[in-house]
């Protein structure tokens, strides 16, 4: 049996205040409108999608050492996961839930490496959410919005 892919609504949604990318959860506004009726492959794609970005933000600031440590406590803190992404995405969602009461993030099989040691968890959390929303635009911006009007440069 499959794991169906759950939303990664957060229940912080700015793209009806119209936002192209939820600041919440980072899908795009059509995901977010059109998720009930995606396919679970469809899912999944917007799922690999925000694992990626996530991935690219988190690689230089934090590592994954002991990853069964690491599910372990998400499940003894009972901490929501989306379990199709990697353990750094896992890592994440560890820290928007207790950044403020995590002392050590060791105890939990990760790490924040040596450039971003002088931050606190909740500035960490913090910047790194805000990187990720940055680089989920430019995403968007990218791929999904339309072309600039060529027309105008013609005449």
């Amino acid at each position: 049996m499959a794991i169906r892919v759950k939303t990664p609504c957060i229940g912080v949604c700015s793209t009806g205040i119209g936002d192209s990318v939820c600041r919440g959860c980072k899908r795009y506004m059509h995901e977010v409108a059109s998720w009930n009726g995606y396919t679970e492959d469809e899912r999944v794609a917007i799922s690999l999608r925000l694992d990626k970005l996530l991935v690219q933000v988190l690689e230089s600031r934090i590592e994954v050492f002991d990853e069964a440590l690491l599910l372990h406590q998400l499940q003894a803190q009972r901490v929501r996961y989306h379990h199709e992404q990697s353990s750094l995405s896992w890592v994440f969602s560890l820290i928007k839930a207790g950044a403020s009461q995590i002392t050590r993030l060791e105890d939990f099989g990760a790490r924040v490496l040596p450039a971003y040691k002088h931050m606190s968890l909740v500035d960490l959390k913090k910047m790194v959410d805000e990187d990720f929303f940055v680089l989920s635009t430019v995403h968007y911006e990218r791929y999904f919005s339309s072309p600039p009007n060529t027309e105008s440069f013609l005449t």
